[in-house]
């Protein structure tokens, strides 16, 4: 974990200087919001620590949308502007950094955060400032929120129907669940969910097993050893249901194909696992493994083939250090919360956040993922579509199945 000193974490015309306490609010907040001046928003995402491989990316995704932006001359007549930081995947920072992008920069509004504990850090800091979150990582859902807005999917549209997937006969008729994530709120709260639908179903508890590793955790050899044993008890088809990230992802993979265990054999069911996290990997020996998000690569539509373009322009002519030709889901659902706020901003007038998120009804267009994505009036969360995908040799995901439409976003767990 990073330690918090005076040193600068935010690159911009102007830098944060986190750790003296002492915000000098009035005239940086008359700056910033100067009508002739540029309008901020900040992005709150790791280029360091165990996150750092995929994380850092959305930075410089933002960082393209807003250039786009003005290109078409800005919002609201004004230049968008790009406060980059770096949380260092350390929980507690995302949390300070968002309290002095708000008070001190005067930012318009947050993009950030990977995992849920980095967003719960967050989440009281954009409340008590009156501030606006827009988080793009799929999640747990049990949270509403005003201050932020959930660009991804909730547990109802996204794991339910991959783990229906796996259990019907288009699947693997799978009856059995090893369960191996990460030790936080995210997995334990999926897992936990999970078990009520599974009882819900007519499982008993001897159907499933739950492990979690720590944040970064390397060394899946006795793990996989144990998922090995599991798969050898009667009972049905075993399947494993993966919610480790960062860079214990492809760590857990590779310890996988080392074991010799096929997904025809074993299939893992990745819920984190994206394109970026099979990079430099031998996918020969991993081909099959399944992820659920609502953008894959592979999407087969105009939009997503002028993003790509845009996206490797955007990587040449920035010296960015991130591959041309790879874009993950959640890029596209931060590229989607920078267009969102700006329609909002347009149709509102105003910079303001109760203006911007009285505005959000009835907004909506085509994103790269095919589907017309939209929001409602009732909550901050939006509507996408869901694919499921399957590894192929080339380190992407095929698509196996989608969804028609997008499924309406329930907040909460019926489970658990």
């Amino acid at each position: 974990m990073a330690r918090l000193t005076r040193r600068s974490f935010v690159t911009g015309t102007s830098a944060l200087a986190l750790g003296s306490g002492i915000l000098p609010m009035p005239g940086i907040l008359r700056r910033a919001r100067a009508q002739d001046g540029p309008v901020k928003i900040g992005c709150l995402f790791s280029s360091s620590g165990t996150m750092a491989n995929i994380e850092g990316r959305l930075n410089d995704v933002v960082k393209m949308a807003a250039a786009e932006l003005n290109a078409a001359g800005g919002v609201l007549g004004r230049e968008v502007e790009v406060m980059v930081s770096d949380p260092a995947s350390d929980w507690p920072l995302y949390a300070q950094i968002g309290r002095q992008m708000l008070q001190q920069e005067g930012v318009a509004s947050l993009f950030g955060c990977w995992t849920s504990v980095s967003r719960k850090s967050v989440l009281p800091v954009v409340e008590q400032n009156n501030g606006l979150l827009f988080y793009p990582l799929h999640f747990e859902g049990d949270e509403n929120s005003e201050n932020v807005v959930y660009l991804n999917s909730p547990p109802a549209s996204s794991v339910l129907p991959a783990v229906d997937y796996l259990m019907s006969d288009d699947g693997v008729a799978a009856k059995r669940f090893f369960m191996l994530g990460s030790d936080y709120v995210w997995p334990r709260t999926i897992n936990k969910q999970l078990k009520g639908y599974f009882e819900s179903l007519g499982f008993d508890s001897s159907s499933w097993r739950e492990e979690y590793v720590p944040f970064g955790f390397s060394n899946f050899q006795s793990l996989v050893q144990e998922i090995r044993r599991f798969a050898d008890e009667p009972g049905g088809q075993p399947v494993v249901i993966l919610t480790v990230v960062g860079s214990s992802i492809p760590d857990f993979f590779r310890e996988f194909a080392n074991q010799g265990i096929m997904a025809t054999d074993i299939p893992v069911l990745g819920l984190d696992a994206l394109e970026a996290d099979f990079e430099g990997l031998n996918t020969e020996e991993l081909v099959g493994h399944l992820n659920c998000w609502a953008y894959l690569q592979a999407v087969d539509a105009p939009e997503n083939e002028t993003f790509m373009k845009n996206w490797a322009d955007y990587v040449g002519a920035n010296n960015v250090p991130y591959p041309p030709n790879v874009v993950i889901d959640p890029m596209v659902s931060a590229y989607d919360g920078v267009k969102f706020w700006a329609m909002a901003a347009e149709k509102a007038g105003s910079f303001d956040v109760p203006e911007v998120r009285s505005a959000f009804g009835g907004l909506s267009f085509t994103d790269p993922s095919g589907y017309n994505i939209s929001m409602t009036s009732e909550n901050n969360y939006v509507s996408r579509g869901v694919f499921i995908g399957s590894l192929n040799y080339d380190s992407a995901f095929d698509i196996l199945w989608q969804s028609e439409g997008t499924p309406k976003p329930v907040p909460f767990s019926e489970f658990g």
